[in-house]
């Protein structure tokens, strides 16, 4: 069981961060929320709080650490994945709004405040607050919403871009998690134009990866 990792971020991904920690380099997996809110200085040292599990793919078994910047949130990350069907991995990628607000909403009874997370429906909001609904009000204290980098982009921008993409035949959850990661990109895209723009920036720069 890995519990802490200290250490320096080598470097950045979509997703993860790689922290060197003496002579092994940690690949963690990091929520949205936390990672707008990690230094642009990589020479920092920093410490997160890991969740490690083993993700099962057929055969094999692969391990997994996902990283917090504190005891509070892994704890609510670890109710959060409590919800039938909502495995680790997905959990992460859901995270894109403060843990703050995400509680406040599902103490609120707000699906369609948990439907803008990425990969989370309507049925799946509706599940989520009939499990932990009057059980998670403490993380609603969470003071992350003024330390968060990311400006916010507005849910009808959002709405506009997500119309478009599902037009265009992209899936839902494809097109929610393709929307989240541009706005993580570019928090300050003032119209839905702007930010399909960065949807396609973003998958061709994904595409030039893949051929290189």
């Amino acid at each position: 069981m890995i519990y802490k990792i200290k250490g320096r971020i080598s470097r950045k991904k979509e997703m993860s961060v790689l922290v060197d920690s003496g002579d092994i380099t940690y690949e963690i997996l990091i929520p949205p929320t936390v990672m707008s809110m990690l230094n642009d200085d990589d020479d920092d040292p920093i410490e997160f709080i890991t969740y490690y599990y083993f993700q099962t793919d057929q055969s094999k078994s692969i391990p997994i650490l996902i990283g917090f910047l504190n005891e509070v949130e892994k704890e609510f990350f670890e109710k959060f994945i409590t919800v039938s069907g909502i495995g680790p991995k997905a959990a992460c990628k859901a995270m894109t709004m403060p843990f703050s607000a995400i509680a406040d909403g599902i103490d609120a009874g707000d699906v369609a405040l948990l439907k803008r997370l990425p990969g989370i429906g309507e049925r799946k909001a509706r599940e989520i607050i009939a499990k932990l609904q009057g059980k998670i009000g403490k993380f609603g204290l969470i003071q992350d919403r003024h330390l968060t980098r990311t400006t916010f982009v507005k849910e009808d921008i959002k709405e506009e871009a997500l119309s478009v993409l599902l037009q265009l035949q992209y899936k839902r959850r494809d097109a929610e998690e393709m929307i989240a990661k541009a706005v993580q990109r570019n928090p300050n895209v003032k119209s839905s134009e702007e930010l399909l723009n960065e949807v396609y920036r973003q998958r061709s720069d994904k595409i030039t990866q893949l051929t290189r």
